[in-house]
């Protein structure tokens, strides 16, 4: 057992002084329990280790040292240093045991989140401390005679006065622990009722047949039992003051000196007397609070027993005159207080100045003292022998200097102790908050795992509520009612969550460019399609978290200087990080245009001399501009002025094309994730001059146009069944896609889609947006090839692409499912027909001159 004296220091009390207690170790709750001496029945208080921390500064002091837990710190002293090291060792283990059988969570559980919640069987995995190789501090030998259970019989140290070692933060333990002693110390109450009578001589008798005495009770029988406790108790406090005190007789017999004898039975009576003492003061404080309950009762009684009201108020108005008359008093009692307070200051004051008066004398008379003693030493120098003089002085310097080496050892060896005490303290808490922080992420894969879980069965049964709501008018209508609860219920999910649950990655208005991640359909059959869209967004998030973001985050962290590379192609493929997405797209744009110096300036100061044509256009177009998205979604927003000078600035560097309208959703993008006006000035100038092909932007948007219709060959190769749908029910796609190729998914796709294309079309070229388009067909072919009618098709293709929430699917259908194209077919396509194209447009500009010809002959 891990128990024994240490002198705790109280912080808190009245009286900040180092106090005896006697402390035990509880293994089961991992507590430090302390009591005033060994035989106490009731603790004075505990210390809880399972989270604390031990320090042994050596400017505390030898013996000192700190337990800190996270409410309060506990100053403890032992009586040497062998001790101190002795229990910090001891308690280091017992909490790393106890930490160790409190682990209960294994790590490696996560894979049962994917079995079925039904009849499954957690294993709950207790670890196995592996005891380390390396030896911070060596183990101390045990000091019995201050620590284990042979302590307990040993008197415990004395303190100056008799109360000081009294407890004043817990009087009713100290009550109990006395009256539990005094049970213990006598066979029986005396008559008179006075506890304190104690006859040494019948200690003696008792002492010298306890063995007698005690089977004699034992053997009493069932009607002497309220009596056995006592007598045994009686017994047991003998035998350990026989234990204690070498005074007794038993004892006495052995010593051979009678002074001895005599010494030993006077430092007995001391200790006794020192103890009934502090007993009397017990029972004196017991006797205040009996008489002041008498009192209330007795007033109690006579309010009770009053036989009319006028009396019982009578009673009751007494008591207020007597508050009135104690309160009087207060306040003549506090007038007095101040006006002594006052008085004491005065004084105080008085004496200071007669201190400092003192003080200055004394300095005077000390720098008197000093040129005497320096005159003296100059005689004496004068006088004696300068060479003697001089190794006297030699000597005493020396002694001095081997003296403060001696006190520097003492110091390193005192703090390689405490270094290497608190390295093992930092290598057990290292382990216990490694261990912590495995269980806890652990934890969090699976709560991630059952949260993601969940939102899929939330969108499946939104789903449901969905499809019921478009069959309510064929409903009765006790069901149609039903269906309506359930669907304005389901919508008020949200609010629900935040204010009962725990949200473990809630799904934010916002992203971190600003795009709105949910849709706000202002249709109340789309509110639930919004809803339905943001638990798929949170679900994606959760799964794809650990499993795939998290990888994919180290390895761009890998990721030095950036050069061309299949690898580094496959890592843009997969989605470049926030953090990485400004560098990379700087870095692109950089290889493809020399930035000359000051030309975005040069084109500032000429769309402020001259005004462009087209700054009409781009005025009107600005407030349109990415609606979707909070930082142009206010007139006042400062982007605003920055895409109006990036546009005017590229309608003055390309003449040419000058201004067409989706080039401001371009540049928002480019502004979003670059930040810096004239890196997005030439990233637009890098989509239109370099990755587009030319007149892709121009006024008749012919190569616009001949893209559809190569995209509607690949769509025919790719999708076969898909595009037979279409041509069933006559359904035109370019209706649909020609504004995703022109602005490159702005607008259609949920942003973070829409990054990861941005990503690849910016590294790879146009032939991104092709596998992306097909992509997308294939991705909701199956809900498409559902859809039976003209009007209803055209409806779903309006917003079918907000619905995607799988980028990793999406672009595995892009660049893995679907057989891939070379760049060679794709360019051969578009110059097929381009020629089918032209010749079309000069067919109607013929018809159109040959219609204009007949018109003006025939006259107005």
């Amino acid at each position: 057992k891990l128990c024994g004296y240490l002198n705790k220091l109280g912080v808190k009390g009245p009286i900040k002084t180092w106090k005896s207690r006697w402390f035990f170790y509880d293994e089961n709750k991992c507590h430090l329990l302390y009591y005033r001496t060994a035989q106490d029945l009731n603790p004075l208080g505990s210390i809880d280790l399972s989270s604390a921390s031990f320090d042994c500064n050596v400017e505390n002091g030898e013996g000192v040292f700190e337990v800190r837990t996270p409410s309060r710190v506990f100053t403890l002293k032992a009586i040497s240093k062998q001790a101190m090291i002795y229990w910090l060792q001891q308690l280091q283990m017992r909490r790393w045991e106890f930490c160790n059988t409190q682990s209960r969570f294994p790590v490696g559980s996560s894979q049962l989140v994917n079995e079925p919640l039904a009849g499954r069987t957690i294993l709950v995995c207790f670890y196995v401390d592996v005891v380390d190789d390396e030896d911070f501090l060596p183990p101390v030998k045990t000091p019995t005679e201050a620590v284990g259970l042979k302590a307990a019989s040993l008197p415990a140290p004395q303190t100056s006065t008799a109360l000081q070692n009294i407890s004043l933060k817990h009087p009713w333990t100290e009550i109990q622990n006395t009256v539990h002693s005094i049970c213990g110390s006598k066979q029986q109450w005396g008559s008179s009722g006075n506890v304190f009578r104690f006859s040494f001589g019948e200690l003696q008798e008792h002492l010298e047949n306890p063995d007698e005495e005690q089977e004699t009770e034992v053997e009493a029988g069932s009607a002497e039992d309220g009596r056995i406790e006592p007598r045994l108790n009686w017994l047991r406090k003998a035998r350990w003051m026989n234990s204690g005190f070498p005074g007794l007789p038993e004892e006495l017999s052995r010593d051979r000196n009678p002074v001895d004898k005599v010494s030993v039975l006077q430092q007995q009576i001391l200790t006794l007397t020192e103890e009934v003492k502090s007993q009397k003061e017990l029972v004196k404080l017991l006797h205040k609070a009996l008489e002041a309950a008498q009192q209330e009762k007795r007033v109690s009684c006579m309010y009770v027993t009053a036989a009319e009201d006028k009396d019982r108020l009578e009673l009751v108005r007494h008591k207020v005159r007597q508050i009135a008359d104690l309160t009087s008093r207060l306040e003549a009692l506090e007038q007095e207080r101040k006006e002594l307070e006052q008085t004491l200051t005065l004084r105080d004051s008085h004496i200071q100045e007669l201190k400092e008066h003192v003080q200055l004398l004394m300095e005077k008379n000390h720098a008197k003292q000093e040129v005497i003693l320096a005159l003296t030493e100059q005689m004496a120098r004068e006088q004696s022998d300068p060479l003697h003089e001089a190794n006297a002085i030699t000597a005493e310097t020396l002694f001095k200097q081997q003296e403060e080496i001696q006190h520097l050892k003492d110091d390193i060896d005192a703090y390689k102790t405490q270094n290497q005490f608190l390295n093992s303290e930092i290598h057990q808490v290292t382990r216990l908050w490694t261990r912590v922080a495995e269980n806890e992420k652990a934890l969090l894969m699976k709560c991630a795992r059952l949260q993601a879980r969940n939102c899929q069965i939330e969108s499946k049964y939104l789903s449901v509520l969905r499809k019921l709501q478009e069959v309510v008018p064929d409903l009765p209508s006790c069901h149609a009612e039903l269906v309506r609860n359930l669907i304005q219920e389901a919508l008020r999910w949200d609010v629900k969550e935040e204010a009962e649950g725990f949200n473990l990655n809630p799904v934010s208005e916002y992203d971190e460019y600003g795009f709105m991640t949910v849709p706000d359909y202002e249709v109340e059959d789309w509110k639930l399609l919004a809803k339905i869209q943001a638990l798929e967004i949170k679900s994606s998030n959760l799964r794809s978290q650990e499993a795939v973001e998290k990888p994919l985050r180290d390895r761009w962290n890998s990721v030095g200087e950036l050069s061309p590379s299949a690898e580094l192609k496959s890592l843009i493929r997969s989605g470049i990080p926030v953090e990485h997405r400004q560098r990379v797209w700087r870095w692109i744009v950089s290889r493809h245009c020399g930035h000359l110096p000051d030309h975005y300036q040069w084109l500032l100061r000429q769309s402020k001399n001259t005004e462009h044509p087209a700054c009409r256009q781009i005025e009107l177009d600005l407030p349109r501009t990415l609606n979707n998205n909070k930082h142009f979604s206010s007139p006042t927003s400062q982007l605003i002025p920055k895409l109006r000078r990036v546009l005017l600035a590229f309608s003055w560097h390309n003449p040419a094309i000058g201004y067409c309208q989706g080039l401001n959703r371009l540049a928002a993008v480019a502004l979003l994730v670059l930040e810096d006006e004239e890196s997005a000035f030439w990233c637009l100038v890098h989509i239109v001059e370099n990755l587009m092909p030319a007149d892709y932007y121009s006024e008749t948007l012919i190569t616009s146009q001949v893209d559809q219709r190569v995209f509607k060959d690949f769509l025919s190769e790719k999708v076969p069944r898909l595009m037979a749908h279409f041509e069933q029910y006559r359904i035109d796609v370019s209706l649909i896609t020609f504004n995703w190729f022109l602005v490159v998914f702005v607008d259609s796709l949920v942003s973070d889609i829409l990054l990861r294309v941005w990503d690849a079309f910016l590294y790879e070229g146009i032939k991104v947006i092709f596998r992306y388009a097909l992509a997308i067909f294939k991705y909701n072919e199956e809900e498409i090839l559902r859809i039976h009618d003209n009007l209803e098709i055209y409806q779903y293709l309006r917003f079918f692409t907000r619905r995607i929430m799988d980028g990793r699917k999406l672009m595995n259908i892009a660049f893995n499912d679907l057989n891939p194209f070379p760049m060679k077919l794709l360019k051969s396509r578009r110059s097929m027909h381009r020629e089918e194209l032209e010749a079309e447009l000069c067919e109607l500009e013929q018809i159109k001159a040959a219609y204009v010809k007949e018109r003006a002959e025939q006259g107005p």
